[in-house]
């Protein structure tokens, strides 16, 4: 049974409540991706929601010395302010701990819950093994991980587990469905916080600007996004590049570039505001979050046909898709948009923003919060059977 925003669920209210739920997250560490966000976001949340929320990472050991000297070369050859050690993106008030042993969240870590959910297939494969005390098992899906860097099937393994899943998209609820056979999970769709990235309707930026994220994960395709823009440098000269990413660059940026490291929440909204055109290039993505903050600051996006993009960017009305890997088109579409006369380029931007206008942070977490619910449900009337 696959049940998708909200179809089929009762929502339930803080008087339908029976018991304030004791949830724990089992995640791989905090920081700064996007998952990372999103888990922060629910967590927080439902903190604030009434429920008991905990979240439990490994236990962090020393670099070995190779990284050490990796991590010496680059800050000679690239010099650059070193991160805080804890870069996160969680309120300070959610509570957190780390495990006992290094790189493993085992079950001594883990109080008795109502709930403990699994964020990472690594997780999924910690949780599967705890005892049924550890509370109902849920396993929060936010990419089909099965990229070449990992072990791709033991990744497979974990969605074929007894785990109560939750994804974030109807593409991945799908890909669960139809290649590892199962037949009841729950969609919660990401959102975004309208109180946070908002822009009043504007015009064209005086010298034009594209964003892009910054990130080095292969299926990210930085790589590709760079050259796109650097194909449309060649054609517009004094173009300008609104970068942002929560890892420091491996080689400098060209001098058209404004990057700003792991920028404060409060700053996205400035930068996705000062862009044109926001720029997506993943050859995969679970769900693709800065591009729904983008068109929620009014900009259209140019993304490959993939995520939460592939859903809902429309060419030539609130942007455009394209297909993975092709800087031609990515660069193309771009320039498209960047050339547009100002009042056609305004209405791309109000339907851009018209696209998530709707889109709540606290609807998805009346969403995630029912699912929850009924995988506590699903476990107990399992055990009953």
């Amino acid at each position: 049974m696959v049940i998708e925003h909200g179809d089929r669920l009762v929502l339930p209210t803080r008087s339908s409540l029976d018991n304030i739920l004791k949830i724990t997250f089992v995640v791989a560490g905090w920081g700064l991706s996007g998952g990372d966000r999103v888990i922060a976001i629910y967590a927080d949340r439902l903190r604030k929601r009434g429920h008991d929320v905990l979240l439990v990472a490994p236990a962090l050991g020393k670099p070995s010395l190779g990284a050490r000297v990796v991590g010496a070369f680059r800050q000679i050859l690239n010099p650059l302010p070193e991160p805080a050690a804890d870069l996160t993106h969680l309120n300070a008030e959610v509570a957190r701990r780390r495990s006992r042993r290094v790189g493993v969240v085992d079950a001594d870590d883990v109080p008795d819950s109502d709930v403990v959910i699994a964020t990472w297939w690594e997780t999924a494969e910690w949780v599967n093994a705890y005892p049924a005390s550890k509370g109902a098992k849920a396993y929060f899906v936010q990419h089909h991980e099965v990229h070449s860097y990992l072990p791709v099937e033991r990744v497979r393994a974990t969605y074929r587990l007894p785990l109560f899943q939750i994804v974030i998209a109807r593409w991945l609820a799908d890909v669960m469905r139809n290649d590892y056979g199962v037949d009841e999970l729950e969609i919660v769709p990401n959102s975004v916080d309208h109180a946070q990235f908002h822009a009043a309707p504007r015009t064209k930026q005086a010298r034009p600007t594209v964003g892009v994220l910054y990130a080095t994960a292969d299926w990210k395709r930085f790589e590709v996004a760079l050259q796109a823009i650097k194909d449309v440098h060649s054609r517009v000269p004094n173009l300008r590049v609104r970068c942002f990413g929560g890892e420091q660059p491996e080689a400098p940026f060209p001098d058209f570039f404004e990057f700003t490291h792991a920028p404060a929440q409060s700053v996205l909204r400035d930068i996705y505001s000062a862009c044109d055109v926001w720029l997506t290039a993943s050859s995969s993505e679970g769900f693709n979050l800065t591009a729904m903050e983008a068109m929620a600051c009014r900009t259209p996006v140019v993304a490959t046909r993939t995520g939460w993009p592939a859903e809902a960017v429309i060419d030539g009305v609130n942007g455009a898709c394209v297909a993975v890997d092709d800087v031609d088109a990515l660069a193309r579409e771009t320039e498209r948009v960047l050339n547009l006369a100002e009042p056609a380029w305004q209405a791309m931007s109000e339907r851009a923003f018209a696209t998530v206008r709707d889109s709540s942070w606290e609807r998805s977490t009346e969403l995630f919060e029912a699912a929850l619910i009924h995988a506590v449900a699903h476990a107990r009337a399992r055990e009953g059977a």
